[in-house]
């Protein structure tokens, strides 16, 4: 156990946890994105209040629960794991840093993606704490479709990013999010060692689509919100 603590907490095997919960919370991204799309359908938030009631109340409310335990454990392992590596091992191994922060080459990609990373993944931390609690901890009124009486989770949406800070913190944040995934997109394939030359320019353009896609679905949820949604009239349908 000692041996493999020492391996898994090595240079190399902190690489490996980084890449690996890297592609895992990409995965959240994602599954995350494709469910706020929800927000965009003309119903007054029928189908967002529906997606977050199945979310909540699946496999008898465990299935959240489980998802988010797992997904602040992952967020632990990917910080501890960049942050050293970043910082600890690169120090050690050289311990006056550079003169000057350019791209020096090969696989080499440094610039403003690459030497934010570090503020940008613990600011995007941070901000998933205060989302949580802004959205799952708030007062929720009720809504009823069919019979079925649930959290009214998108009137609490709506009346956030009707607020211009709100929405502009939000949309700061989402633009940063584009900035982590554009270098970490293609730095955990690195990481684990699948960056062969021969796909290395795929692997940036791949990383540059993604990052924009992403963070451009993520900026017009919240000004959707904030210049075309009306607020939905209580009581459901």
């Amino acid at each position: 156990m000692s041996s493999f603590r020492s391996l898994a907490w090595s240079s190399v095997g902190k690489k490996v946890i980084t890449g690996l919960t890297g592609f895992m919370l990409i995965g959240f991204v994602m599954v995350h994105l494709l469910g706020n799309l929800t927000l965009f359908i003309p119903d007054g938030g029928h189908g967002f209040n529906e997606y977050g009631h199945f979310l909540e109340h699946a496999i008898h409310g465990w299935l959240i629960y489980a998802f988010e335990v797992g997904l602040i454990t992952i967020f632990i392992f990917h910080i501890l794991a960049a942050v050293t590596v970043a910082w600890t091992d690169k120090r050690k191994a050289r311990p006056k840093g550079y003169a000057m922060v350019r791209n020096a080459g090969g696989k080499s990609r440094k610039g403003l993606p690459s030497t934010s990373m570090i503020v940008t993944g613990i600011t995007l931390f941070v901000f998933v704490v205060l989302h949580v609690k802004m959205f799952k901890f708030a007062d929720h009124p009720a809504v009823t479709y069919d019979g079925t009486t649930m959290k009214n989770l998108y009137a609490v949406v709506v009346e956030a990013f009707k607020q211009p800070l709100i929405t502009g913190l939000y949309v700061t944040v989402m633009v940063m999010l584009g900035f982590h995934l554009r270098h970490g997109f293609w730095s955990a394939f690195q990481s684990l060692g699948l960056n062969s030359d021969r796909y290395m320019s795929t692997l940036q353009v791949l990383a540059r689509v993604f990052a924009v896609l992403f963070a451009a679905g993520f900026v017009a949820l919240p000004l959707f919100l904030y210049f075309f949604a009306d607020a939905p009239v209580p009581g459901g349908h």
